[in-house]
């Protein structure tokens, strides 16, 4: 398919990006068959980041897959906030991605902190082979709910536990993008009734398993931030948030 055609293919299809979007399908393509297949599928509304199979966040590429969570470039807060705590616990730090979808934030921590000991935990096996490959071999990926599957020696032993837990408000699905509506998991999205749910138990899990004067850090809404610190005190922690256009990451210490 040539380029123009491409471009004015994927510009009529609504792509806002279209000549950025037609050279990211050209290199996924190994030929002309594959590239009408690629394209058919971005134009049907898939989004680009599963129909080119993976996502560039903040200089790492990173695999996805069909069905998978795409990670946010606003997630690049989390991921610096992580990256700080696990250097600040010093060599061997114990860190920890909860939620993990394709374990972005243990993906950057695995570059920037090379001597951190890094376990992502995800419950949609789904992704499981996304988040190994992103670890790079340096992440242990285990299948559970929170963090449920971790191996209880690391228990007590933990310096950071860092996620993107699914935090939008289950009425507010009708309000966000129709490529994340259709083509990423609701378990993925979904917090409950105000989106705190699965940051809720989050925080009350990791009790048992973080290092004294260890850390939570969970990416939320700036607007939830207020009712997510209430939460993490409530259950005898201390809690701030550091914000970011709309984006809070809630540190909660033990």
């Amino acid at each position: 398919m040539p380029s123009d055609t491409l471009v004015a293919t994927l510009r009529a299809a609504g792509c806002v990006f279209a000549e950025e979007e037609a050279a990211l399908l050209q290199e996924a393509a190994g030929d002309d068959a594959a590239l009408a297949g690629l394209v058919a599928r971005r134009v049907a509304g898939e989004p680009l980041e599963q129909v080119v199979g993976f996502v560039d966040l903040g200089g790492l590429r990173l695999r996805v897959a069909p069905g998978c969570f795409v990670p946010r470039q606003r997630t690049m807060l989390l991921v610096r906030e992580a990256v700080a705590a696990a250097r600040a616990a010093g060599p061997g730090a114990v860190v920890v991605e909860a939620y993990a979808g394709v374990a972005p934030v243990a993906a950057h921590v695995a570059v920037a902190v090379p001597d951190a000991r890094l376990y992502a935990v995800e419950r949609d096996e789904r992704v499981l082979g996304a988040a190994r490959a992103n670890g790079g071999g340096r992440v242990s990926v285990h299948h559970g709910d929170v963090l449920d599957g971790l191996p209880p020696a690391v228990a007590g032993r933990v310096a950071v536990v860092a996620a993107v837990p699914p935090y939008v408000p289950d009425d507010d699905l009708a309000l966000m993008p129709r490529e994340a509506r259709e083509h990423e998991a609701p378990s993925a999205l979904l917090g409950g009734p105000d989106g705190l749910g699965p940051f809720r138990a989050l925080v009350e899990a990791a009790s048992g398993w973080l290092a004294p004067g260890g850390v939570v850090l969970a990416e939320v809404s700036v607007g939830q931030a207020p009712s997510a610190i209430a939460a993490a005190q409530t259950l005898g922690y201390a809690a701030t948030a550091v914000t970011e256009e709309a984006t809070a990451v809630v540190r909660v210490v033990r």
